[in-house]
């Protein structure tokens, strides 16, 4: 490796150029502590939170770096409109953070129509409401990055997290198809898939289905008795550096991966997907018919 560029393979010139950052969902958790480390080291921030006050600390600490922006993404005018906004006060809009979204945890079948609906809502139309306001920004600009935080669970599953899954697998379409119209136009994206995080995600940001079918208590148990183990919850500091650099580099991967966890069980996961795919493959070319 060259002795201009560092482990990730940045230049110096790279990691040095300021940029104009979007990100939702900015108040706590990756948003926040992302936020914060962009601005530290002198980048510009649009910070978005449903509650502007949450992110008067920051504006305090960094002034005119950062632009606080009320915004609920579930709202498409109003995503639009925060979207010009941030364009005319920096001018440009870089990359885009794609942060906001929540968990919900239940039984597939003990999940409201409500709760599968706000579920669908806010992880996968405030996305896309989110991308399609950004995109004609970053398409006259014929530059961009469109970095989506989606999670391991959008490759794979976990019971009891069925409407959660659902929402990351749709975002993960919706993200690789956007990458796929976008290229010839210089934007780029890439979705960050963690594994649990030692965020409020699956705590007070959380919502919980009924749990009285007693037919499902031995999967509640089960996952219960997973989660009590500390050490599948990465430390969300840890995912500073990698996040800066993934926004600095010029060829930043289609999808990454967070934590250990998620490694190892994709992997696992995308090894048994090619072998059943490859044990079937006479009937799958049978099926084609000619």
């Amino acid at each position: 490796m060259s002795m201009d560029k560092d482990n990730f393979g940045l230049t110096k010139k790279e990691k040095i150029m300021s940029k104009i950052i979007f990100i939702t969902g900015a108040s706590k958790g990756f948003g926040g502590l992302w936020a914060e480390a962009l601005l530290k080291r002198g980048d510009k921030v649009a910070a978005s939170a449903r509650n502007i006050d949450a992110l008067q600390d920051l504006k305090d600490k960094y002034g005119d770096s950062i632009l606080p922006v009320k915004l609920d993404v579930n709202n498409r005018t109003e995503v639009f409109e925060v979207t010009e906004q941030v364009e005319k006060h920096f001018g440009r809009i870089d990359v885009l953070i794609n942060n906001a979204g929540f968990g919900l945890f239940g039984t597939t079948e003990e999940t409201t129509e409500q709760q599968a609906r706000e579920q669908m809502e806010t992880n996968f139309f405030g996305s896309l409401w989110v991308a399609q306001a950004v995109l004609p920004v970053m398409r006259k600009q014929r530059s961009g990055h469109i970095i989506q935080i989606s999670s391991f669970l959008g490759l794979t599953t976990l019971p009891l997290l069925g409407l959660y899954n659902a929402s990351k697998f749709a975002v993960e379409g919706l993200i690789e198809t956007i990458g796929s119209e976008t290229a010839h136009l210089g934007i780029k994206t890439t979705l960050i898939e963690p594994n649990g995080f030692a965020t409020d995600w699956a705590g007070a940001s959380a919502v919980q289905a009924s749990s009285d079918i007693t037919d499902y208590n031995p999967v509640r148990e089960a996952f219960a008795e997973t989660g009590d183990n500390p050490d599948i919850w990465g430390k969300p500091e840890a995912t500073v550096e990698p996040v800066l650099n993934l926004i600095d580099n010029q060829n930043p991967p289609q999808r990454l991966l967070f934590g250990k966890i998620a490694y190892h069980v994709v992997n696992e996961v995308y090894t048994k997907r090619l072998h059943d795919i490859q044990n079937w493959k006479e009937v799958s070319i049978a099926a084609h018919g000619h």
